[in-house]
């Protein structure tokens, strides 16, 4: 009879999917957290979600008309994020709002997060389809990301995890 291998840590893989304000804290957070904690945690962003691992700076991004106004609409990085729902945003106040609260009581902001992750060994991989299809390169990115995926490879990796999470 076999017993389980109890010496492997446990995993837990998680789908960042969107570039609100509201989902991507959560995401950062519980992969900080499991990470500190010991897991080994993967974090495969995909579609708006590959947004938050752009660099500040890139304002426009892409290789035609179409991936170009896309990157104006929905601009890249951590510093950029906005809450979800338009009226709890509320043309910018309910951001401001959230992030000011959250430097009061002294919550980590996404970017520092972001930092942590990688620090503790978090692995960001990104989705190498919604890559194509915004137009972005490797040089658009934060460094420390893992190789980008591809569906297929997440979901064989997410099949392996003790946890899973799509936020």
């Amino acid at each position: 009879m076999d017993t389980p291998d109890t010496d492997q840590p446990k995993r837990m893989a998680m789908i960042c999917w969107s570039s609100d304000l509201d989902r991507v804290w959560p995401v950062l957070i519980l992969a900080t957290t499991g990470a500190a904690s010991g897991l080994e945690v993967d974090i495969f962003f995909t579609f708006w979600g590959l947004r938050v691992l752009q660099k500040n700076d890139r304002r426009i991004t892409g290789q035609n008309w179409m991936q170009k106004m896309e990157s104006m609409i929905d601009r890249g990085g951590t510093d950029h994020l906005k809450l979800g729902r338009r009226q709890v945003h509320m043309a910018g106040m309910g951001t401001s709002m959230m992030k000011k609260l959250s430097r009061q009581y002294k919550v980590a902001s996404p970017t520092e997060l972001l930092e942590m992750a990688i620090d503790v060994g978090v692995r960001l991989h990104p989705c190498q389809m919604t890559m194509d299809l915004y137009g972005l390169k490797s040089e658009d990115f934060i460094d420390g990301l893992q190789p980008s995926l591809g569906a297929a490879s997440f979901i064989d990796m997410a099949a392996k995890a003790d946890i899973t999470m799509f936020i």
